[in-house]
């Protein structure tokens, strides 16, 4: 008769647990994707900036005006020029404020008060200029 053999089950080792791996201090750095580059579209040609003709037509200045600037036509531009020339030869900046002019007797007849604002000054240049 015949023997049955049965093989038996080796016992189960005990899962023996690996250390963890030490963590690196530095990490590599993240490898860097190949980006194709687009090319750039084609830009224009800037051509030279051209001044406005209507600032640089000369006018000629109110009697007002012209006790201060002098009764030369000029510009719209030259004539802020020559009005800033005048307030800071005179000392009219307010100290405070050197935003604010204060007006002396001749500019006080050009802006038809004793204190103006530097942004206020084109706009009541331009009542004294045709």
């Amino acid at each position: 008769m015949a023997k049955k053999v049965t093989k038996k089950a080796a016992p189960k080792k005990a899962a023996t647990k690996k250390a963890p791996a030490k963590k690196a201090t530095a990490k590599a750095a993240p490898a860097k994707k190949a980006t194709a580059k687009k090319a750039a579209p084609a830009k224009k040609a800037k051509s030279a900036r051209k001044p406005n003709a209507a600032f640089m037509t000369a006018l000629t200045p109110s009697e007002a005006l012209a006790a201060v600037i002098g009764a030369a036509p000029s510009a719209r531009t030259e004539v802020v020029k020559k009005l800033w020339t005048y307030i800071k030869k005179h000392n009219l900046q307010n100290p405070k404020n050197k935003r604010n002019i204060l007006a002396d007797d001749k500019l006080q007849k050009v802006f038809g008060k004793k204190e103006v604002t530097m942004f206020e000054l084109a706009g009541l240049i331009g009542k004294h200029l045709k």
